[in-house]
């Protein structure tokens, strides 16, 4: 498997369409979701149609929450063309009547000041981010024998992989190997399985599995001095 880091924001995008799905007041039946590789960010796009041209402009014009620019802003300066833009024509830009050195120092100005304002802006979302990670983290730290669902999506054929559901179980936790890594096993007779505790969700349901005898904790402290 070829390993890709992708180092800048926008350098690397991934873009998936969710549909159809029931229509709106507004006529879209389509959600396109986008998600830049390297904040992590997504945005989600209702959609009329997954036509190329509705994908391309929605993906192009779109300010981005996290930025607040479009990519072809942060990228270029200004908002990308389509083709029919330019046979059809839109209205000049103001500087377009300006010399050409006069243009470049505008638009480097331009783009220092885009870039710095988009830097503070990914930072501010990341921290945001950071926060409610490590909150859920701790929030969800299992205890040994709580019920667990165990993420583990299939493929179904003749169903659509994103309306079918990807949990199963539920599992026992077994043993907490460090703080993100746990044991569950799903019956007395099963193999244990080692996973990361993002694949995991607490089991709310009926009749949790209570098999697994939880042994008293020793009445000694392991780190006290003797």
């Amino acid at each position: 498997m070829v390993q890709y880091l992708s180092g800048a924001p926008f350098e690397r995008v991934v873009v998936d369409i969710l549909g159809p799905l029931p229509v709106t007041d507004r006529g879209n039946k389509y959600l396109m979701v986008v998600m830049d590789y390297f904040s992590k960010w997504p945005e989600a796009v209702p959609l009329p149609n997954q036509e190329a041209e509705t994908v391309a402009e929605a993906f192009i014009e779109n300010v981005h929450e996290s930025t607040t620019y479009t990519p072809s802003m942060l990228t270029s300066g200004r908002e990308m063309k389509l083709p029919t833009d330019l046979i059809l024509g839109r209205p000049l830009e103001e500087n377009q009547e300006r010399s050409l050195p006069g243009f470049v120092e505008d638009l480097r100005e331009r783009m220092d000041r885009i870039h710095r304002f988009a830097r503070v802006m990914l930072k501010i979302h990341s921290d945001k981010m950071k926060q409610r990670l490590g909150t859920t983290s701790t929030e969800t730290a299992f205890k040994p024998g709580d019920a667990v669902w165990l993420y583990a999506p299939k493929r179904t054929k003749g169903k659509s992989p994103k309306l079918q559901s990807n949990w199963e179980g539920p599992y026992t936790r077994i043993k907490k190997i460090n703080d993100l890594v746990y044991r569950i096993q799903l019956s007395p007779r099963s193999k244990p399985k080692v996973v990361h505790l993002e694949r995991l969700a607490k089991y709310t349901g009926h009749n949790p599995p209570n098999w697994f005898v939880v042994e008293d904790p020793p009445p000694w402290n392991e780190n006290s001095e003797e």
